[in-house]
């Protein structure tokens, strides 16, 4: 409307024209004023400062630089001076933290630019060295989530700490641990996103050595909506895994991170080499990693272990834990060993676990050192040959 009343001013109608004030507001309308001059000249200063910043003293790239100076600017944030960037990111180098690694924080959250080191930073850093972080654990988790730095230390940080120690009955020890695995868990709303499923599993009676194992190893099992948390609980029940082992938490993992069609491709895998849903079933309830493996591993291991050693598929299913092994460095060699002790009548039978799982003292003491001395040298040298070890 604006625009249209000046353009009939200038036109010179007689009916607008005529008007001396009408004339004078067209004239303020076309003629910025010094101070919208001024405060675009200087926001486009800073902006350009920003971004050469961000690009010299970062390692930016021009298109990056623009997404964390237009991130800036939306937090009206815009600085003219490299003096508190400067200090910020001196303050991550005497942390031990590479410049790819600070460049990694900046992008993430570009804010922590113009953080106050002495008040904001140190303290956190301090906090988290007191609780066992090493320089270089530290490097590591703040360019995995710089916003950990953007968080209360009073607030946030800390109250998480207590609820690890106080909840969860946590040593600091295992705390870092489960932070090291799981960077986010830190930056989380604890009380609402992990402690309900938590309790979900101590009421149907998990023991809490294996709530707290789970969460040592592997926190991100809890990072998920209750609602979604209670249906893998009650697949799992439906399976016939009790709460009260190790593998009713484990199944809640797997299940937890495989999708619907991810289970069921696995589940077709195992079939197309000769299971049984049922075996499947079995296995999985045996060791529920074994859907974890790939597809190829799979295939491999079960080519091998069928078609070169004439295994049945059913006899795997019942040791599942062979699936996750190296082929090259653990199946094939003693595959191979036990299958010449066999011809030779050293051996007549074995378990899968046995042969496979266990350690390489218990698999020489089980096969080779339990004959005579000249035997047992011969099949070492045997045994080393299969590993493809210099003699």
């Amino acid at each position: 409307m604006i625009y249209l009343l000046c353009k009939t001013a200038l036109h010179g109608r007689p009916s607008m024209a005529a008007s001396p004030f009408f004339r004078r507001f067209c004239i303020l309308r076309s003629y910025p004023s010094k101070l919208s001059l001024r405060f675009v000249s200087t926001t486009s200063n800073q902006n350009s400062f920003t971004l050469s910043y961000l690009i010299n003293a970062c390692g930016f790239s021009p298109e990056s630089a623009s997404l964390a100076s237009a991130t800036l600017a939306s937090k009206g944030i815009l600085f003219e001076t490299p003096d508190k960037p400067d200090s910020v990111i001196a303050f991550f180098k005497n942390l031990g933290i590479s410049k790819t690694q600070i460049a990694s924080i900046i992008k993430k959250r570009p804010e922590l630019l113009v953080f106050d080191t002495e008040k904001t930073l140190l303290p956190k850093v301090e906090f988290l060295r007191s609780r066992g972080f090493s320089s270089s654990d530290l490097a590591t988790i703040l360019s995995l989530n710089p916003h950990l730095l953007a968080r209360s230390l009073e607030n946030h940080i800390i109250p998480s700490f207590n609820i690890f120690s106080n909840n969860l009955s946590l040593p600091d020890e295992s705390a870092f641990k489960a932070i090291k695995r799981f960077p986010r868990i830190l930056t989380m709303q604890l009380e609402d996103e992990l402690l309900p499923n938590i309790n979900t599993l101590r009421e149907i009676g998990v023991r809490e050595s294996h709530i707290v194992n789970i969460f040592r190893l592997h926190p991100r099992t809890f990072w998920m909506d209750q609602g979604a948390f209670k249906e893998i609980i009650d697949q799992v029940q439906k399976m016939g895994f009790h709460p009260s082992t190790l593998n009713f938490v484990s199944a809640i993992r797997v299940l937890r991170s495989l999708s619907r069609s991810k289970w069921e491709w696995k589940v077709e895998i195992y079939k197309k080499l000769g299971w049984t849903e049922e075996d499947v079933l079995k296995a999985f309830k045996l060791d529920p990693t074994c859907m974890f493996s790939s597809a190829e591993k799979i295939i491999a291991v079960m080519d091998f272990l069928v078609n070169k050693m004439g295994i049945q598929p059913s006899v795997v299913a019942k040791a599942p834990v062979v699936l996750k092994l190296s082929l090259e460095k653990r199946i094939i060699p003693r595959g191979l060993f036990a299958q010449h002790l066999m011809s030779k009548g050293l051996v007549k039978n074995f378990s899968l676990q046995t042969l496979f799982y266990t350690t390489e003292e218990s698999f020489l003491q089980k096969f080779v050192n339990c004959h005579e001395e000249k035997k047992a040298s011969e099949l070492l040298k045997l045994y080393e040959q299969k590993l493809g070890l210099p003699r």
